[in-house]
């Protein structure tokens, strides 16, 4: 389709955008960046093939240790894997860890104090922002406040205490938001329950550049840049509204609200204009179409008037997310199901190309394309590999023992989940709560 061949076009053109604002000088070998959460709503690797299985006795090339425990998605740049975590009874400490990309060692970490602590629990997030990968190094947001940046050696560059100068954190089960960036800003969402705000701030200084109102509506998503013409609009999803800001003045342009359930997923940029949106079933919803109906394509569109108005293209009919956001693959939309089916839907007219169930179950971190295969990571552990050719599942694959010594349940009381993953070269990094995983040669 001439669409999908658009698609894949601006893709490769954000991709390398990213390296330009991202990338320094790099070793053979190390030259893929994964710059920020969902690299960006850009989940491709275009150089090299990723393995296909993996076992807790085989393919698995190191493991590392992590402080504490985190859900933020690893970033990759400078020759470096960078986590975030926290550590004590209250969240006491938080945690930017950085580790070799080729052999797992830890290369520096910084810890800072809490600036505003709470009961380190499952039912609260934790360390669940992702970092961003800078020029100069990486920047880092915690749910409690704490901003700050960090050089490709470790040294504190700036820090900002968000609770000093915008008040308390308060918001149910904690924030998730991942950092987002363009070449002169940084973004930093905090959805909490009272003055929600989003802000702009200068990579190299921290200094707020703008502060805008939040969406007001609980939220564990990710804002978005979506290509809007020769710009792009800052995209934030919220239960039940969708809003779309500025990201040179905060302005807000438009908002969405035919929507529902649609609280954990991110927005996944789909060409210029257009996005895909997930949302779940909801817990104890009578229809499944009716949840259905919230997952599918928006378009933004620019009026004669000069405004904007986003509305969908397509909705599902049947398929419904978890906390994994829809991607593209293909020629089709991916949507995994809490029950674990995989849909795949015509990315143009949002008809079903497939459906099945997948080994990997309900997954909450968001999945990865790589040539003709599509990686699902299932949040208890498995990980299941699907051809895009027809849509079947060609692999299971884990990378730890499930019934073995120490092993837990995962789930919301905690136990052994899986987070994230992302590409490092011809290598998936996989982050559990307490672990990265390198899978390779």
């Amino acid at each position: 389709m001439v669409f999908c061949s658009l698609y894949r076009r601006f893709a490769l053109t954000v991709a390398v955008a990213t390296l330009a604002v991202t990338q320094g000088q790099f070793a053979a070998g190390q030259s893929v960046v994964w710059g920020k959460f969902q690299n960006g709503g850009q989940p491709y690797s275009a150089e090299s093939e990723l393995p296909v299985e993996w076992s807790p006795e085989e393919n698995i090339a190191w493991t590392a240790d992590i402080t504490g425990y985190g859900q933020s998605t690893p970033v990759i740049a400078h020759g470096l894997i960078v986590v975030t975590s926290t550590s004590g009874d209250n969240k006491d400490q938080y945690h930017v860890s950085a580790y070799d990309v080729q052999s797992g060692k830890k290369a520096w970490e910084v810890t800072r104090e809490n600036p505003s602590p709470y009961k380190n629990t499952p039912m609260v997030s934790r360390a669940a922002p992702s970092a961003i990968a800078t020029k100069a190094g990486f920047a880092a947001f915690f749910e409690g406040g704490l901003l700050l940046a960090v050089d490709g050696d470790g040294n504190v560059s700036w820090e900002q205490d968000l609770v000093a100068k915008h008040g308390q954190i308060e918001a149910r089960h904690g924030l998730a938001a991942s950092l987002e960036q363009d070449a002169e800003r940084i973004f930093v969402w905090v959805e909490r329950s009272q003055d929600p705000y989003v802000l702009a701030v200068n990579p190299e200084t921290g200094e707020q550049i703008w502060r805008s109102a939040g969406v007001g509506a609980a939220s564990w998503s990710s804002p978005r840049l979506v290509p809007v013409g020769e710009g792009a609009h800052l995209v934030c999803s919220a239960s039940g509204k969708i809003v779309g800001l500025d990201p040179v003045s905060g302005q807000r342009l438009w908002e969405f609200d035919k929507i529902a359930n649609n609280s954990s997923c991110t927005p996944m940029p789909v060409g210029k204009g257009q996005f895909l949106i997930g949302a779940s079933d909801g817990r104890g919803a009578a229809v499944a179409g009716a949840a259905a109906e919230s997952n599918g394509l928006v378009q933004i569109t620019k009026q004669d008037d000069g405004s904007f108005v986003a509305d969908y293209k397509w909705q599902a009919v049947k398929a419904t997310s978890t906390f994994g956001s829809p991607v593209v693959a293909g020629e089709t939309a991916a949507i995994v199901s809490r029950a674990g089916v995989l849909y795949r839907l015509d990315l143009e007219t949002g008809e079903k190309v497939s459906t099945g169930r997948i080994d990997a179950g309900g997954i909450w971190a968001t999945p990865i394309v790589s040539g003709d295969k599509l990686y699902l990571f299932g949040y208890k552990g498995t990980t299941s590999v699907v051809s895009l050719a027809d849509g079947k599942q060609i692999a299971s694959n884990r990378c730890w023992d499930a019934t073995g010594p120490g092993a837990k349940t995962p789930g919301f009381g905690g136990g052994n989940v899986l987070y994230a993953a992302a590409i490092a070269g011809d290598r998936l990094i996989l982050r559990r709560g307490d672990k990265l995983y390198a899978i390779g040669k």
